[in-house]
């Protein structure tokens, strides 16, 4: 029996982030993300980022969003949150059709496990 390698797992020290978590208790999470050098002192020249993130009741549960709010201040991420949450939503609703459409467009050949065939 062989051995896997284990891969290398290291941390960019030119991608360091300090995170800021704000939530209404309601709606959803504002994580704002803060450019840091390895000292952790802001690095201004990355930009700050903000991620929004909620969940949607679906009939199978509910589904985490996660989203990017573009905007450089808090203000403007809270103002932005709804539309794009809504925006997140969209796309991962199209996302969800798609791969329905490939599930309903696979044949499935008697036989063969996990072998499917895709249709044009």
């Amino acid at each position: 029996m062989s051995q896997m390698e284990s891969p290398e797992i290291t941390m960019d020290a030119n991608a360091l982030t300090r995170e800021e978590v704000f939530t209404d208790s309601r709606v959803g999470t504002i994580r704002k993300m803060t450019p840091v050098t390895i000292d952790g002192e802001v690095d201004s020249s990355r930009p700050v980022q903000f991620v929004g993130s909620t969940q949607i009741m679906t009939p199978g549960g509910a589904l985490p969003l996660s989203f990017e709010i573009e905007t450089d201040s808090l203000e403007g991420a809270v103002a932005g949150f709804g539309d794009a949450a809504k925006l997140a939503v969209e796309r991962t609703m199209e996302e969800l059709k798609e791969m329905q459409r490939q599930q309903a467009s696979s044949i499935v050949v008697p036989g063969r496990e996990n072998n499917k065939i895709q249709m044009p």
